[in-house]
């Protein structure tokens, strides 16, 4: 597949004042010269102009002038995909985007597959595997904070930790394997300390790695934080109030949110997805009764309850089976209404971190805010933290690692016959290959690169 030419719409679909077709591969330059007619009569052939120039023109199919374009010409390996590239600006409308990715594909290029030129890139070795997951997390960073962890991954700061690792456990390996060539040269006392000094500084890097797959995970997929509590205690209003505008409708009517209204806001850097639920209680009702299962189904996905409790009224027993239901997840207690005389008793909330914020004036909110930080995310964000966040794919692959090096480590210190420590040592060697690449399989890249969009 790596022969063929492919096309694909780089920018996102729909109106707008521009949209870009990209074309990589071996024909690229022959691709556009059959579609490209230049302006200029001076103009040469894209496949003899210089490299990284820019040629006005327009699209020609069958004598008809389909669009007024620029294009871009980018010859390998000085490109993204090591390839030669083409790309063509046209104007972004949905027919006129789709007439000149036809014509195109009508010259011979290919549709490109998701993800395929960055996993060409990939191929070529432009990137790396981690780089080339970094690509996506850019597209799709919802944060300040995703972006600034995605751009510290893609220029290499997590491949180059793991390279170093990897490069330590490879001559570990080789070692190893010397002496098992040769058996009859024992390994001496101060060159076996230094092989398990190395395995545990090994182990130790892995388990700092480790140490931000929550963090990273929780940057790159914010989180979901359900706002319950009994009819007409303010969570409509307290979603407005955390989203800046009016979102949910607010009324005195108890009862008002019968469904479950989802909105994403930034929280400190965090990307939180606020889910407003219908008040939790016994009804007759049988709409309300579904948006009460919504509710609870929605309480079964969240990663965080704001439990707005109605600070002007002693806790009723619908309160109290509310605190009850929820007491082992992880929650705030918004106490709303401060604005009004608290006649809320003090003891029976006991147990969970809580906040007292008037949802008619916004009292509060700022340090509600912080609270929800400070639930998800302990501690300061730093600068170093952002350069190594692992995602999901690392992680597994990384506790793979740390099993078969602590075996291995283990084997050492015992006096195990070394070629079965050799067989740990390069299970854990491989497994942390697997996060740049250096040792995968075709159906891992398939899985990664299926996530990304078609013109990336």
């Amino acid at each position: 597949m790596l022969d063929d030419t492919i096309a694909a719409i780089a920018t996102p679909l729909g109106q707008g004042g521009l949209a870009v077709i990209r074309i990589s591969g071996g024909k690229a330059m022959e691709t556009g010269d059959a579609l490209f007619v230049a302006a200029s009569k001076f103009s040469t052939r894209l496949a003899k102009a210089k490299t990284h120039t820019l040629h006005y023109g327009h699209i020609v199919r069958d004598g008809k002038q389909l669009d007024e374009v620029i294009v871009s010409v980018m010859k390998a390996p000085a490109t993204f995909t090591r390839e030669d590239v083409v790309e063509i600006s046209c104007h972004g409308g949905i027919r006129s985007t789709k007439a000149v990715l036809d014509a195109v594909l009508d010259a011979g290029a290919r549709l490109a597959s998701p993800g395929e030129f960055t996993k060409r890139a990939f191929i070529h070795g432009r990137i790396d595997l981690a780089q080339a997951e970094a690509v996506a997390d850019l597209i799709h960073a919802r944060t300040d904070l995703a972006l600034s962890a995605a751009n510290e991954q893609l220029a290499g700061k997590l491949s180059q930790r793991i390279n170093t690792l990897r490069d330590d456990l490879m001559q570990v390996l080789a070692h190893v394997e010397a002496h098992i060539d040769f058996p009859d040269e024992d390994i001496e006392p101060d060159t076996l300390d230094g092989l398990v000094q190395r395995l545990e500084n090994a182990g130790r890097l892995i388990r700092e790695l480790l140490s931000t797959a929550n963090e990273g995970q929780l940057i790159r997929r914010g989180i979901r934080a359900a706002i319950i509590g009994r009819p007409n205690v303010g969570k409509s209003s307290l979603l407005n109030q955390l989203l800046g505008r009016d979102r949910a409708i607010v009324s005195t009517v108890a009862g008002t949110t019968r469904d479950t209204i989802s909105e994403e806001a930034q929280i400190r850097g965090i990307a939180l997805v606020f889910i407003d639920t219908a008040g939790l209680q016994e009804s007759d009702d049988a709409i309300e009764r579904e948006g009460i299962r919504r509710s609870r189904e929605s309480l079964d996905q969240a990663d965080l309850i704001l439990h707005v409790i109605d600070a002007s009224e002693p806790l009723t027993s619908d309160d109290k089976a509310c605190l009850a239901d929820f007491d082992g997840k992880p929650r705030i207690l918004v106490l709303n209404k401060s604005d009004l005389p608290n006649r809320l008793g003090q003891a029976e909330i006991k147990g969970s971190p809580t906040v007292s914020v008037s949802c008619l004036n916004g009292q509060g909110i700022e340090p509600l805010k912080e609270s929800i930080r400070n639930q998800v995310w302990d501690g300061e964000i730093t600068a170093e933290m952002l350069e190594v966040m692992i995602n999901s794919r690392h992680q597994e692959a990384l506790r793979r690692a740390s099993e078969s090096l602590r075996t291995a480590l283990e084997q050492l210190r015992a006096g195990t016959p070394l070629d079965l420590v050799a067989v740990d040592l390069r299970i854990g060697t491989n497994a942390v290959g697997e996060i740049v690449g250096q040792t995968t399989t075709e159906d891992l890249l398939d899985s990664i690169f299926s996530t990304f969009c078609i013109g990336k």
